[in-house]
């Protein structure tokens, strides 16, 4: 009788952790300090920053600038880590914006194909808060910038390739006045 309750209970614990680990295979989990890392929802060093408030909507599309376009961010597979070689291209958008006080800007996030949608999203949207929050440590006023998150859902290249997944893995800027 000790023995069955014994291996029910050995039973048991291990039907628990077969159901724990079933509910986070749909998870990628990324590199610590790199990536989103196990279930962390906020990104490393881009909590909510002074002067941030909840913002209300999405600019108008009719308000859109589409004569100044800049260079996308590029980002390293599973990272939302803004690289030195990328600093420049968020350097210039804030030249632009210090230079255009009315202008507002969305940062969009996006990702390459691999993953789960889920994961993509989350992904995306810590992409585009690490752009937004070294755009206010440039001092561009963080009331003038949004987020978006588009997961993998476009893609600028629709290749299953490397260089693919490369140019896929962004942020980028669209522009409002």
């Amino acid at each position: 009788m000790m023995r069955a309750s014994r291996y029910a209970r050995m039973a048991l614990v291990l039907f628990g952790c077969v159901l724990l680990a079933s509910g986070c295979g749909a998870t990628r989990r990324g590199k610590t300090g790199a990536g989103l890392g196990g279930d962390a929802i906020t990104p490393i060093g881009v909590d909510q920053l002074d002067g941030d408030y909840a913002l209300a909507g999405r600019f108008e599309e009719a308000n859109r600038i589409t004569d100044v376009e800049f260079e996308n961010v590029l980002f390293a597979f599973d990272s939302f880590q803004v690289d030195q070689t990328e600093v420049a291209k968020i350097q210039a958008v804030a030249g632009y914006m210090n230079a255009n006080a009315g202008v507002r800007l969305v940062v969009e996030g996006h990702c390459d194909e691999r993953g789960s949608a889920e994961y993509n999203m989350a992904l995306g949207e810590h992409r585009a808060l690490a752009v937004r929050a070294y755009l206010i440590s440039l001092g561009i006023d963080g009331t003038r910038i949004q987020t978006r998150s588009f997961g993998l859902e476009m893609p600028l290249d629709p290749g299953h390739s490397p260089e693919a997944w490369r140019v896929n893995r962004r942020g980028g800027f669209a522009l409002y006045r």
